[in-house]
């Protein structure tokens, strides 16, 4: 893998998409994360002036956001932080007609709200800045939808969509992202102590090889066979997430 070469084509990509689209710039949301710093990143060197970062805490660790605007600072990459455990804590409110309860108001369906505030916050300042939203799934994450329909999924463009996530940790290195972020265990903050690699109940190592297998057509053998059809049932079960919703066509 070419790295100069790859950060070169993901630059010149974004700068083509927001032009086409007429837009200024780019704004992504910054969660301390590998693949959000990494996106940020290369928007910041595709619009070195126009790029913003939108810090969105939701009763997240507090190292989350630490590192966050430490990246900031690191890339120059301005930043607005947004709490939204208020707004979070409104909505399920109105949705249950109860106040929040750490312990009652668990599971996906409350969990999956963050994103899509955060969803909505980036698209807030999108049409204030008139930017494009760059999301910042993988294609690890991709394959098998490991995203929030309409949460971290919806946005305007994917720019390392094509990057399995050790290729995003090879990019990182490469773009100079501190060695404390590109080994800390990824997680979306949906829950305390949530971690990616712990819900899926698989490694990122162990996935992306199956994943890259799958993709090339290549042997699978070596791999537990119940990990090889956990992929398998997670990329076909998310299919729909891949694409926009069907439309009924009478005829």
């Amino acid at each position: 893998m070419d790295l100069q070469k790859t950060e070169n084509q993901i630059v010149t990509w974004i700068k083509k998409q927001v032009d086409d689209a007429g837009c200024k710039g780019i704004v992504v949301g910054l969660s301390g994360g590998i693949d959000s710093v990494v996106v940020a990143a290369l928007s910041k060197k595709a619009f070195p002036k126009s790029t913003l970062g939108i810090i969105m805490p939701c009763m997240s660790h507090a190292e989350d956001r630490k590192h966050a605007e430490l990246l900031a600072r690191k890339f120059h990459i301005p930043t607005q932080v947004i709490d939204l455990e208020d707004t979070f804590k409104s909505i399920v409110k109105v949705l249950t007609g109860k106040e929040y309860d750490k312990e009652k108001h668990q599971g996906m369906v409350f969990a999956n709200l963050k994103p899509r505030l955060r969803m909505t916050t980036l698209y807030y300042f999108a049409g204030k800045h008139s930017y494009l939203v760059a999301g910042t799934d993988n294609k690890s994450e991709a394959m098998i939808g490991y995203f929030t329909k309409y949460g971290d999924g919806g946005v305007d463009i994917l720019p390392i969509t094509s990057l399995y996530k050790r290729d995003v940790r090879k990019l990182a290195k490469h773009l100079g992202v501190p060695k404390g972020i590109i080994t800390k265990k990824p997680s979306a903050g949906l829950w305390e102590g949530q971690t990616d690699e712990g819900e899926m109940g698989i490694t990122y190592d162990e996935l992306d090889e199956i994943l890259f297998r799958i993709d090339t057509g290549k042997d699978l053998s070596g791999f537990e066979k119940e990990k090889v059809e956990k992929v398998k049932r997670m990329i076909r079960l998310s299919e729909h997430k891949r694409h926009l919703p069907p439309g009924c066509k009478l005829e």
